[in-house]
């Protein structure tokens, strides 16, 4: 209960807070690209029920078609994209998520189901068990993901076998082991690894 208050509070603080920047962003992807200013994408989020995410668009329309991951300089990237991306700005409309209860501000990230049918079903279960969140420690441990896996032949096959269960242990630890101030470290320290990037 004191969780998802301290999210209630957070998330319509941040909205309010951070609004003129919103309108800007969304602004400047609309004179960038063609396309909505929102990408909404299914994801898996509590007990498994599927929701859409809201994130500001990165990619050129219908980018998705071409594959779900993105890979190093990845072409369909816009050139806001790039910007947003690296400082994390596209995540900001997930506060949407948080507010309305599909999502907490620290939590395992969600995935779309092609991915979560890849857990072990202990792991999924427990995984599932909490609200997916905007961050958690794998998200700041592997701010660079696209860059690792463009090391990679096969980044899909990369990503299914090396980066996925680095990311469930640190979903496992945070489910047996998550508390109010280890969110508010979480937090401090997403934003600490942004600015220093």
């Amino acid at each position: 209960m004191l969780k998802r208050l301290f999210d209630i509070l957070c998330a319509a603080l941040g909205l309010a807070a951070m609004l003129p920047v919103l309108v800007l962003i969304a602004i400047w992807i609309k004179l960038d690209s063609p396309g909505p200013v929102f990408f909404r994408q299914v994801r898996v989020g509590r007990f498994g029920i599927p929701f859409g995410i809201h994130k500001f668009r990165t990619m050129r329309v219908n980018a998705e078609q071409e594959g779900r991951l993105t890979v190093g300089r990845d072409s369909r990237i816009t050139r806001s994209g790039h910007l947003l991306r690296k400082t994390k700005l596209d995540e900001l409309p997930q506060l949407i998520d948080v507010l309305i209860g599909k999502m907490s501000l620290v939590g395992p990230r969600p995935e779309v189901q092609e991915f979560i049918d890849c857990y072990p079903d202990d792991i999924k279960a427990k995984v599932l068990s909490v609200r997916p969140g905007i961050t958690d420690r794998a998200s700041i441990e592997m701010m660079d993901e696209n860059e690792i896996l463009s090391k990679y032949s096969d980044a899909e096959k990369a990503y299914i076998e090396h980066i996925l269960p680095l990311k469930q242990k640190y979903y496992i630890d945070y489910v047996n082991n998550n508390s109010l101030f280890t969110d508010v470290f979480i937090i401090f320290k997403t934003i600490y690894k942004i600015i220093k990037r």
